[in-house]
């Protein structure tokens, strides 16, 4: 092989180039480590200044040179490139996909050279570290994160969840608020995340709840309904604290429309299918005569009754309910609902029936007066 010098103001080294073809002819372990060494001194004293075509010579370089060396040398030479940002791409990959996460962590983690397929390929068929040094990563893609949350641990789970430059799609938010039923670190991780969407932070929130009430009472039989109360309470300021600027300009819209006189089922359905949870609930809210919290806890809860309770009172059509079920299912991530059954249940729901179900949600969260989309 060939080797030329790669730019200007890099010393040639005839000496080395002549040691890099021996080495590579009949050389041994230890002198192709050496030799190793010396080029990868030489690439990245010079890498600002390499062409394409110079950054893909070194790189066949690299490549015949890590064959038959040993772990430490390729984890040096890891170490070294994972910040390079032209750091020669096929021997990066090369290192990425060692099965020995001391040579594939450092570029895993750091190395801007290695594309989303090569991530992804990695993530589903190599270990759990891994998978956690590609968590670290200053930028992970939802495409990504899906496989991190599907195949990791609860390690990687968690190192995934903490890093800010993370992006997740609605299925995997919907099986973090899952996995965080059964893991408080990870509730409390989730809960964190000032991206998280507010239908998942809701329901986060109230299985969170569940999980308190049931250890505080076990631990204090004789108190547990001053610790429901307590409980439910809480769960009423971190719903306050978990206002955004976004829900409060959805809530006044659907108040603009409302007093207006604009507010109908079409107009709900339309938010439904737009996938807008807080316009939809808020307008759901309005024609039902409920607080917006009121239509909350019913809209996020894991059956759909609350839902089509809230629809009769407000006399909506099946199409206008169906909307809204199935933007639930799609915001949630879960199984779909069985549309035939859900529209029996409605259609044989009576109004007096609902008014009653929901004069007794109106009882358990008296926070805001009847009608209220503010």
């Amino acid at each position: 092989m060939k080797f030329k010098s790669a730019t200007k103001t890099a010393k040639p080294a005839d000496n080395l180039l002549d040691e890099l073809q021996t080495t590579l002819s009949h050389g041994t372990v230890a002198r192709r480590v050496e030799t190793l060494r010396r080029v990868t001194d030489l690439f990245i004293n010079g890498a600002v200044d390499y062409s394409d075509e110079q950054i893909g010579l070194f790189d066949d370089v690299f490549q015949c040179l890590v064959e038959h060396i040993e772990t430490e040398a390729k984890a040096l030479l890891s170490g070294r490139l994972a910040p390079m940002h032209m750091a020669p791409p096929k021997i990066v990959r090369t290192l990425a996909l060692d099965d020995v996460i001391e040579v594939a962590g450092p570029v895993l983690t750091k190395s801007e050279r290695l594309d989303e397929a090569t991530l992804i390929e990695i993530a589903r068929s190599k270990s759990q570290a891994h998978l956690k040094a590609i968590s670290m990563r200053r930028v992970l893609s939802d495409a990504l994160t899906d496989v991190l949350v599907a195949r990791g641990n609860d390690e990687v789970v968690q190192s995934t969840v903490s890093n800010p430059g993370a992006h997740f799609s609605e299925g995997s938010l919907s099986e973090l608020i899952t996995r965080a039923e059964r893991d408080d670190d990870l509730a409390t991780c989730v809960g964190l995340r000032p991206d998280l969407p507010r239908h998942h932070y809701l329901k986060l929130v109230a299985k969170a709840s569940l999980s308190v009430r049931r250890k505080l009472e076990a631990a204090n039989p004789g108190q547990a309904d001053a610790i429901s109360n307590a409980v439910q309470e809480a769960s009423q300021r971190i719903r306050a604290a978990a206002m955004t600027r976004q829900t409060e300009m959805a809530r006044a819209l659907v108040r603009s429309l409302f007093e207006d006189g604009r507010l109908n089922e079409h107009q709900v359905a339309t938010f439904a299918e737009q996938g807008k949870f807080d316009e939809t609930n808020a307008a759901l809210a309005a024609l039902a005569g409920v607080a917006v919290g009121v239509a909350e806890n019913m809209m996020i809860e894991s059956r759909t009754e609350g839902v089509m309770i809230l629809a009769k009172v407000a006399g909506m059509s099946w199409s206008s309910v169906r909307a809204v079920i199935a933007m639930r299912d799609k915001l949630s991530g879960g199984s779909p609902t069985d549309m035939l059954t859900a529209r029996d249940t409605y259609d044989a729901l009576r109004s007096s029936t609902a008014q009653q179900v929901l004069r007794f949600h109106r009882m358990q969260q008296n926070t805001e007066s009847p009608a209220s989309v503010a």
